[in-house]
């Protein structure tokens, strides 16, 4: 395990942003984790996974630990169900396809989202009517302390609507090095609840859709809509869908009748972050080689030279624009670094 000094992080987030690392290293096992743990104790760290899911802003002055941790396999199964653990390291869309390569369901409604494994618990992530909390058992994370294991149960992760305990109560305390999901062998349980993927599967004439049917219908959508971060810079969805008491959104409602909107309990509903910030016009908007996509809202890009500042200004203003226009404040899902 080579430390290197000065290393450039550009082609390790999917934003493209050029900014170093003061010394940066990659682990390939557990027993690599320990040890460079264990031998910088005193030194500060940054874990690096998949890079989709932050915005770096500036460089980082810490040893950033890539963690590279790869392999799958299935540790139980009974007629119904299977336990799979994937390492934290394994691409995760890779894996949803390999999951369904071998009948096993759970997961496809999640196609094509970026990022690893290990991270996908930390923000609970979901598309389409499903997230991690869904199909996750328990995570295996590192304690960076003091290098100890612990076993995180699905109860203890405390997950929310894009949280969880990592991102809340032991923030920057552990690195997760494994996940474990219980995942369908029959009677699968599809789920073509939103509108995109009914008619996706309509345009290709499945009635009856299986797992490689909504996972295909769920990559067509997301390529027609997120730009692939290998030809456009991005993070995929830039902020989350606001979350409103139904008592304040109905306030709103009266003066915007036709805004979008969906029950999620009995008191709350979620607005889609996308058709605020469209109705502001500001889709499609660029702003030097920083702008919200042309063909989601949702979505900030890098045209090639943007920094993470500029691009970080112009979320800063699609908040602003959409609280002056709605009142009602989205709140960023990527993290600012």
């Amino acid at each position: 395990m080579e430390i290197l000094n000065n290393f450039s992080l550009k082609n390790y987030n999917t934003f493209g942003i050029e900014a170093k690392a003061e010394q940066f290293v990659a682990v390939h096992s557990v027993s690599e984790l320990k040890s460079i743990l264990e031998q910088n104790k005193n030194q500060k760290k940054f874990v690096l996974s998949g890079g989709s899911n932050m915005l770096l802003t500036k460089n980082i002055e810490a040893l950033v630990i890539h963690i590279d941790l790869k392999g799958k396999k299935i540790l139980k199964e009974d007629i119904d169900y299977v336990w799979l653990e994937s390492q934290a390291g394994e691409n995760w869309h890779e894996f949803v396809l390999w999951a369904i390569e071998q009948n096993f369901g759970g997961l496809e409604n999640m196609s094509l989202i970026p990022g690893n494994v290990g991270t996908t618990p930390v923000q609970n992530i979901g598309a389409y009517g499903t997230e991690i909390k869904d199909t996750f058992v328990s995570c295996d994370a590192i304690n960076i302390e003091n290098q100890e294991m612990r076993t995180f149960t699905k109860e203890e992760c405390n997950f929310g609507y894009r949280e969880s305990i990592f991102k809340n109560e032991v923030k920057d305390q552990y690195i997760i090095t494994s996940v474990v999901f219980k995942l369908t062998k029959q009677n699968h349980k599809i789920n073509t609840s939103y509108g995109d993927i009914t008619a996706e599967l309509a345009k290709n004439n499945i009635t009856t859709p299986g797992l490689k049917d909504v996972s295909n219908a769920v990559i067509a959508i997301r390529k027609s809509k997120l730009p692939d971060p290998a030809e456009l810079g991005n993070s995929g969805s830039f902020f989350k869908n606001p979350i409103l008491l139904k008592s304040d959104f109905e306030k709103i409602h009266q003066k915007f009748p036709e805004m979008r909107f969906f029950d999620i309990s009995e008191t709350e509903v979620k607005v889609p972050a996308g058709w605020l910030i469209e109705q502001t016009g500001l889709k499609g908007k660029r702003f030097g080689d920083a702008g919200v996509h042309k063909n989601q809202a949702l979505v900030l890009v890098n045209y090639g030279g943007a920094t993470g500042q500029e691009i970080l200004n112009v979320s800063k203003t699609v908040q602003e624009t959409v609280f002056n226009t709605f009142g009602i404040h989205i709140e960023a899902e990527v993290n600012i670094i």
